[in-house]
Parts: structure tokens; sequence; C-alpha cells
């Protein structure tokens, strides 16, 4: 599978990129996380809740951070096994640009899944992947903005 996107956020490229690599943010941000935590080695460790199609799976996996280059980009790499459902594995370039006083974030996805995930078809897969995506900006967006957080006046 693959996926590229861009999302205008309305914040300066410093906070986003600060957001991005904050794991208290990414818990908030990301659909179906239950935890994410940053191990020793500056990983990040992760358990998420996801349902494609007719497959529920919880998702154990890290991630790291790879060809960083604050604050402009890097390479998000790891792997995630949901047991019966099958795993998925993949990297993500992600890209920051300062434009007319927002951040243009682009990325490009290139993952595999495997298991029962495989059997459900990449149309499945590449929507429901699309969605996510949508899902955790438009969360991210508005955390930056400050419209998710009526506990942090």
């Amino acid at each position: 599978m693959d996926m590229t996107g861009e999302h205008r956020i309305a914040a300066p490229r410093e906070e986003v990129w600060a957001a991005l690599n904050d794991p208290d943010v990414l818990r908030v941000c990301i659909p179906g996380c239950q935890e994410l935590e940053q191990t020793d080695d500056g990983r990040l460790s992760a358990v998420v809740v996801q349902k494609i199609g007719p497959v529920k799976a919880k998702f154990k996996g890290e991630v790291e951070l790879v060809n960083v280059v604050p604050p402009e980009s890097y390479t998000i790499q790891g792997e995630g096994k949901g047991g019966v459902a099958g795993f998925a594995k993949g990297a993500a370039d992600v890209a920051l640009a300062e434009e007319d006083g927002e951040t243009v974030l682009t990325y490009s996805v290139h993952a595999q899944v495997g298991g029962k995930l495989a059997q459900l078809g990449n149309r499945l897969i590449n929507s429901t992947s699309k969605k996510l995506a949508n899902t955790f900006f438009d969360t991210f967006s508005d955390h930056l903005n400050g419209s998710d957080a009526p506990d942090e006046e």
C-alpha cells in the first residue's frame, strides 16, 4: 500500500514539529491508541486498536524516527502485530514547510499488511488508511489550536 497526502496546519512549523515529537500529543491524536510510550532507546512503543472492515485487532508494535532533520523532516518506520488479524509494517516520510504563517505537512507512506488483513483487499485497506490519516490530522490540528482541550484552560 502506498499513500501520499498534504495537510495545512494553522500553527508555526516549530510548534508542529514539537507536537509531532511529543508522545502525549500523539497518544491523544492517533485513532484507537491505547498506549504510547517512549522507550529508553528513543523508540516509541504503542498499542492501537483498529477495526478494518470485519477485522478488529489490537496491534502492538514499535516505531522509530530516522533521517531526522529538525524542524523539517523525518522518516517514521515500524511494525505492528495484531495476532491472528495479521501485521502491518512500513515507513512514512514526513516533511514540514512554512507557507503564509501556516505549516504544510506532506507525507508519503509505503506499508505492507499480512494475515487476515491482507485478505480484505487493497481497496478497503486503502480507504480505511486514508480515513485514519484524515482523522489523525483533524485531531492533531484541533489539538494545536486548543479546541480539543477543555481541561487546559
